[in-house]
């Protein structure tokens, strides 16, 4: 039996809807992108939405339309995929890194007021593997030294805090429609905002900064118009094929996410039960988890500064275990902090920011997919059980 990570199941319908463009003619941003905009804000409830390439543009546009730029400083989370760094450095400004609650794998909202210097100019807080991170003490600080907040909401699909949906609290949030994502274009990306001034700029900017869309230009009575282009842009449009997909998975995007939380209720279940080695991902009232990856804390004895190294080459083999028996694993994410760019070009050492250095080693990520039948849970259930470590 082969069981990777993640799948994606397309429908016949998927197929169906990818020939409208193709037969329209019109594959590139157009009705189709809008559709998809209108059928995330629906289910976000937030009140604009920007179709955009992937998460990675998402966070670099919201960024530059704030006009975050050398020399500014941007709070982010050390445990999180490298994107979210790269999007604050490729502007020139400087990813300060904070280290994470070991309860929860986000941003320790403690240690953000140290880190804020005269240069810092925005946060990103990163809703991992679908648990929202604590937006309202976020958006206290925020408010407090007048920051913008990015929300870094890539695993961000259905998970909400306190009700309401991650993307919803700050500036803008971004989303990721990769294909290990609960919704997938291929690739592809969402900026949300409930900012009207601030929307305008964002859909200027992702269209080479030009002030009117060229689906919008083709409609009026004169296409044969440039228009003006009153800021610096980036060509980061979604295409329609892209969005006949997106739009035909909002269909079944509450389908999607409950198949997504029953699974992770299984493993709940049975790890519980069976398997003291592995702590459960956080689950409370106030949050509520999108279960975009089902992470546990490998832990078969107490982690400490002294022993990370052992408990991660345990996981490893274990890791290695699961796939000799078919079974895909991978690490949580990883802590940016120790990548080479990052590490050498900051001069930084695991330490600097120990509960992610632990989580990066000592993580693991269990296959989830809506498609994962009973006899292939049952069959992983059985191999992590027989396992001795």
């Amino acid at each position: 039996m082969k069981i990777p990570i993640a799948k994606t199941v397309f429908t016949e319908e998927e197929y169906k809807c990818i020939l409208k463009p193709l037969e329209t003619g019109w594959v590139v941003q157009g009705p189709l992108v809008s559709k998809f905009e209108e059928l995330w804000n629906s289910f976000t409830g937030a009140k604009h939405s920007v179709a955009v390439t992937s998460c990675t543009t998402a966070l670099h546009l919201s960024l530059a339309a704030m006009d975050i730029k050398a020399g500014d400083e941007v709070i982010i989370p050390s445990l999180t995929w490298v994107a979210t760094a790269n999007a604050v450095e490729s502007l020139g400004a400087k990813p300060v890194f904070c280290d994470i609650e070991f309860q929860t794998f986000n941003i320790c909202t403690d240690k953000i007021e140290k880190l804020i210097t005269k240069n810092t100019k925005a946060i990103i807080p990163v809703h991992l593997f679908g648990l929202s991170a604590d937006m309202d003490k976020i958006m206290e600080i925020a408010k407090a030294h007048k920051l913008s907040v990015v929300e870094d909401a890539a695993c961000g699909f259905a998970s909400k805090y306190k009700g309401r949906h991650v993307g919803n609290f700050g500036d803008t949030g971004c989303f990721s429609f990769h294909p290990r994502k609960a919704i997938t274009t291929g690739e592809g990306g969402m900026i949300t905002t409930n900012n009207d001034e601030l929307v305008k700029k964002l859909r200027a900017m992702r269209d080479h900064g030009a002030v009117i869309s060229d689906h919008e230009r083709h409609l009026s009575g004169k296409p044969y118009l440039l228009p003006d282009f009153p800021y610096l842009g980036f060509n980061y449009r979604m295409t329609d094929i892209q969005a006949s997909i997106g739009c035909t998975q909002m269909a079944r995007a509450e389908q999607i996410y409950e198949k997504r939380n029953i699974i992770a209720g299984k493993y709940d279940k049975f790890i519980n039960e069976n398997i003291p080695w592995l702590k459960i991902p956080f689950r409370n009232n106030e949050y509520r988890h999108g279960f975009q990856a089902y992470v546990c804390l490998f832990e078969p004895e107490k982690i400490n500064e002294k022993n990370i190294e052992e408990i991660n080459k345990k996981r490893n083999d274990f890791m290695d275990y699961l796939q000799s028996n078919g079974i895909s694993t991978r690490p949580g994410t990883h802590a940016v902090h120790m990548l080479s760019y990052y590490k050498n070009k900051y001069n930084l050492n695991s330490w600097n920011y120990l509960n992610s250095y632990i989580a990066y080693y000592c993580s693991i990520a269990f296959p989830l997919f809506p498609s994962l039948t009973d006899e292939e849970f049952y069959y992983i259930a059985e191999k992590i059980k027989d396992y001795k470590n």
